[in-house]
């Protein structure tokens, strides 16, 4: 009876006992479970880990390796790269993106002796030899003009590309805020001296081939001076930029330019009338040798000259211009280099000096008759030290007009001298000043003169 009275109670006891040791277990388990979560979410972190240190190490081995220091005295168009590795989902595998330009502040002083060059024209903000007064008497101006500006402060974008297959890509964008050389259409100095956004060039480049806007290849680029003044030896210098295509093998360049006829109306002296109805492009070809000693560089240009007037009969023709240019930059020592460059030839004058004189003058009978140029320009470089240097350049241009078709007001010749010294107190930074003599002869005989301080302050980015 004993047994029977304790069988229920060690029953209950048992039971309880499982109840603890099972709430035990399940909380094991529970623990158990928690750990598995978390070593699972440890090793998923280690590969997302392992996987991002292979793309970075795939990125580092596609990047291009570091371009050589470029050499003292030598600016790249592009500096280094905004970044390592592409940063657009659009752009090629491998594309790097680059940035620069400088900003730029000129200031100048200008006296001229046959008349006033009209305030915010072009010919006020840097030295444009068809700008200068002729023909005014000599009359004098009682004072001087001042104008300050930064609208020739510029900014660049490039991108380049290097794929699998060897094959090389370039994209370049460059701009100014020159917008033309005038206010008329988005400010005045009276209060916002706004200038406008002005495209200089817009290229690509893929291997030996370039399309798009840049500097003609009959312009010698590398031969200019070290100025001051935006161009400095204006008159006697090819300064050009327009669309083209362009092929490039070696020292050898050829390529095909947009067309533009620029001519003098019959007796118009210095009218010029734009005509765009040529169907042949420019024409150029360039070869190029380079040394320790500098280089030397022919360019060759033929074009065709055309115009029409539409509704009137007869009033069309067309005619062929060519021309030749030498030039080149002589390092004589580590110090000092001589450039220069002379260009001739036929109804080429829209080539020359910012269109200083035209293409051709159309005669009585409504023909089409080239003007003849010459123009060219030598100077001499000398760097005093590392943080100073200065340059001594003069620059002449002379036109063969047939004054019984273009009058004698129009222009037989220019000249110029230049005289400038530049100072780098910090690295990348141009304080500068120069010195401008500028004369225009027109065919009556009539001469003006030009004097001007150029000054600026530049830092390149």
């Amino acid at each position: 009876m004993s047994i029977a009275l304790l069988a229920p109670g060690m029953a209950l006891a048992q039971t309880a006992k499982e109840r603890e040791l099972e709430a035990r277990v399940a909380q094991l388990e529970k623990m158990v479970q928690q750990l598995m979560s978390q070593q699972q979410q440890t090793q998923a972190t280690v590969a997302d880990t392992q996987t991002q240190l292979t793309e970075v190490k795939t990125a580092q081995a596609q990047a291009p390796a570091a371009a050589p220091a470029t050499p003292a005295g030598k600016q790249p168009i592009q500096g280094e790269p905004i970044q390592s590795r592409t940063i657009m989902a659009s752009a090629n595998p491998g594309t790097t993106f680059s940035y620069g330009g400088f900003i730029k502040l000129d200031a100048s002083v200008t006296s001229t002796n046959d008349g006033d060059i009209a305030d915010g024209t072009v010919g006020r903000l840097f030295y444009v030899p068809k700008a200068i007064p002729v023909g005014g008497g000599h009359t004098k101006e009682g004072g001087a003009d001042t104008d300050m500006g930064a609208y020739f402060s510029r900014f660049w974008f490039g991108a380049d590309t290097q794929l699998d297959s060897g094959d090389k890509l370039k994209a370049y964008l460059e701009f100014d805020l020159f917008g033309g050389g005038t206010t008329s259409f988005t400010g005045n100095e009276v209060a916002t001296n706004t200038y406008a956004l002005t495209l200089r060039h817009a290229y690509v480049t893929w291997n030996k081939w370039l399309a798009g806007q840049t500097w003609s290849n009959f312009q010698d680029t590398n031969a200019l001076p070290d100025t001051v003044d935006f161009l400095g030896p204006t008159e006697g210098t090819v300064f050009v930029r327009q669309a083209q295509l362009r092929y490039t093998s070696g020292p050898w360049s050829f390529s095909i330019e947009n067309p533009e006829t620029v001519y003098t109306p019959y007796q118009g002296n210095m009218a010029q009338i734009q005509g765009d109805d040529g169907a042949m492009p420019d024409v150029t070809a360039r070869y190029t040798m380079k040394g320790d000693w500098g280089h030397f560089s022919v360019g060759a240009l033929a074009r065709q000259l055309k115009y029409q007037t539409p509704g009137v009969p007869g009033a069309h023709d067309s005619t062929t211009g060519y021309g030749l240019s030498l030039s080149g930059k002589w390092n004589v020592g580590a110090s000092d280099d001589i450039r220069y460059m002379i260009t001739g030839g036929t109804g080429i004058g829209r080539y020359i000096g910012l269109a200083l004189n035209n293409d051709a003058v159309l005669d009585a009978d409504g023909d089409l008759e080239n003007i003849d140029v010459i123009a060219g320009f030598v100077g001499w470089r000398h760097v005093f030290s590392p943080k100073l240097r200065g340059n001594i350049f003069y620059s002449r241009a002379e036109y063969d007009n047939e004054t019984s078709l273009t009058g004698v007001g129009i222009t037989k010749a220019a000249q110029s001298a230049h005289i400038n010294l530049i100072y780098t107190p910090l690295p990348k930074l141009d304080v500068g000043a120069e010195l401008i003599w500028g004369q225009r002869e027109i065919e009556s005989g009539d001469r003006g003169d030009l004097n001007r301080l150029q000054t600026h302050v530049k830092y390149n980015f």
